[in-house]
């Protein structure tokens, strides 16, 4: 089974669509599929106004048929609706090839957060855009139930894992912050609703993991906070196990990563009611949903650690890439479970 996902987030962005392309990548040959991608690596890229870190790509439909035309894939996935995935959708659709699509980003929330642009416009391009395919996979039940309300088609759900190797308790903490530690993991930007989380009257320390637009003038604006930058891998792991709670403000968030990578490590979570938190936390008991923000992160703090890490250990990488190929089989008509030989293609 070959797979050729064509996205617009890439490295070197740290965000949890390229982790989870990244983990579909290494998990997929051990279950008999060849994952290769399009990504903005490919073509030449100018910085997204506002917002440096991320690059467009300079896609061109004749590049991109060539590659697939190459490639000969089973299937085309478009993991993200910026250039490349636009582009991508117009070729397959102009050749005749089926393809799925995955939603990552509630981008009309997020424009609605920096423009005048009203959704149910930004909902319309979406819905054209992916009910065009064959299948459109989502992290999670309420991000498919909204989905649905608002015209979308062919919803297969694609939840995600963790890296319980990676993220794991430690007997000590690596770095020394006073106590209580709220910890902030994410993307700094207007959408993430930050300062919900940087206004609360909390005791001890707070810090922030992550870069963005907002970054300077948050640092500047909250000078006792801890603002460490971008962190991956062992050095995040290292800040999540010198934390007490992590505090997820986002409303617009359709899954978020950090949630199963901070549970991983033994860290309960402290966030609002909403799509994400909702469906990563639910009545696990391994963190405190409320619309005060404030009283969820104090109530937190009485969550065992133990309760936390073995509930992030249901979550795994290997199972969240098989849901993924068989979503890609069901949605092209292959019995799940079939060979190479069952794809006409």
């Amino acid at each position: 089974m070959r797979v050729l996902v064509a996205t617009d987030a890439w490295r070197p962005q740290v965000n949890g669509v390229v982790r989870s392309l990244e983990y579909l990548a290494s998990e997929a040959p051990s279950l008999g599929a060849d994952i290769s991608f399009l990504t903005p690596s490919d073509f030449r890229t100018v910085p997204l106004p506002g917002y440096r870190e991320i690059r467009l790509a300079l896609a061109s439909a004749q590049r991109i048929d060539r590659a697939i035309t190459a490639m000969r894939p089973n299937s085309v996935h478009i993991a993200t609706e910026g250039p490349i995935g636009w582009i991508t959708r117009h070729v397959c659709r102009k050749r005749g090839y089926p393809f799925t699509t995955s939603y990552h980003t509630r981008f009309p929330e997020y424009l609605a957060a920096r423009l005048p642009v009203p959704l149910n416009w930004s909902y319309a391009a979406l819905r054209r855009f992916h009910n065009s395919g064959v299948g459109t996979m989502v992290g999670s039940p309420t991000l498919e139930q909204t989905l649905k309300a608002h015209g979308f088609r062919n919803l297969m759900r694609w939840s995600r894992g963790v890296d319980s190797d990676l993220f794991r308790p430690r007997a000590e903490r690596p770095l020394a912050f006073p106590t209580p530690v709220f910890l902030y993991v994410g993307r700094i930007a207007v959408e993430k609703n930050l300062e919900g989380f940087l206004n609360l009257d909390l005791p001890g320390s707070k810090v922030v993991v992550g870069d963005g637009p907002s970054r300077a003038s948050l640092e500047s604006k909250y000078p006792q906070v801890h603002f460490l930058g971008t962190r991956t891998m062992e050095a995040l792991a290292d800040v999540y196990a010198s934390a007490d709670v992590l505090v997820f403000p986002s409303l617009t968030d359709t899954f978020g990563m950090v949630i199963l990578e901070a549970l991983a490590c033994g860290l309960p979570v402290a966030a609002f009611p909403v799509m994400g938190p909702l469906d990563v936390i639910g009545r696990s008991g391994c963190g405190c949903l409320d619309v005060d923000l404030r009283r969820a992160a104090l109530d937190a703090l009485q969550v065992p650690r133990e309760k936390c890490r073995a509930y992030a250990l249901t979550f795994t990488w290997r199972e969240s890439v098989r849901q993924f190929l068989d979503n890609t089989k069901r949605a092209h008509g292959v019995p799940v479970g079939a060979g190479q030989a069952h794809w006409r293609r």
